[in-house]
């Protein structure tokens, strides 16, 4: 799939763009999820015939025994884990969280794209992770540019702490640090070898 999706952009033979569109809209695509209606939206004025039936997926993913079967597919089995979804417009005007699955799940699109504002009530969502925890920041629609300058009227946000670190995550508790302190492990072994003369040093050589 990666490699047709990479042909389909630099070579642009036909049968690799005919994957990339399926691979956008097509009803069995891993990656949309949902029946594409931007056909009916630009043509056809009743909008009865612009709902997007989704797969399964966005059921299952509000549960929080299926977010964590989810997870483990992919090897994460801590209880930091979370799936974070995006290009769902929560709406919020009507009740709906973007935390979903008792914290499991969390959908940050709110829509910042205004013709979603009419539905979402926002103006869509930032997610924060830094090594205190996960914040999330839901933004007010933006106005217009006369209105910043002559009224100093700007993108207004509410802050929510989705999860709170009991201790700061240093760079060693991360994956990349874990790797890190291995290479330095490695590295201080072999200087121990080096000089308890198990190794010799690479005869130098001139060019």
């Amino acid at each position: 799939m990666d490699l047709l999706a990479r042909r389909a952009f630099e070579k642009r033979d036909e049968y690799s763009l005919d994957y990339m569109w399926y691979l956008w809209c097509g009803y069995d695509s891993p990656m949309s999820g949902r029946i594409v209606k931007t056909l009916e939206r630009s043509y056809i004025a009743d909008e009865s015939t612009w709902k997007e039936p989704q797969n399964p997926y966005y059921t299952f993913n509000r549960q929080e025994r299926e977010c964590v079967r989810i997870l483990h597919e992919f090897g994460i089995d801590s209880p930091q884990g979370h799936i974070i979804n995006g290009h769902t417009p929560v709406k919020v005007k009507k009740g709906e969280s973007p935390i979903r699955a008792d914290g499991r799940g969390i959908c940050i699109d709110g829509g910042f794209c205004r013709a979603y504002q009419g539905s979402t009530g926002i103006a869509g969502y930032t997610l924060i992770f830094n090594s205190h925890g996960l914040r999330l920041k839901s933004h007010y629609p933006f106005t217009d540019v006369d209105s910043v300058l002559t009224s100093n009227v700007d993108i207004l946000s509410d802050s929510v702490q989705v999860e709170l670190e009991p201790k700061r995550v240093m760079i060693g508790d991360t994956d990349t640090g874990k790797k890190i302190l291995q290479t330095i492990e490695d590295l201080k072994c072999l200087l121990a070898a080096y000089r308890q003369g198990y190794i010799f040093e690479h005869p130098y050589r001139e060019w």
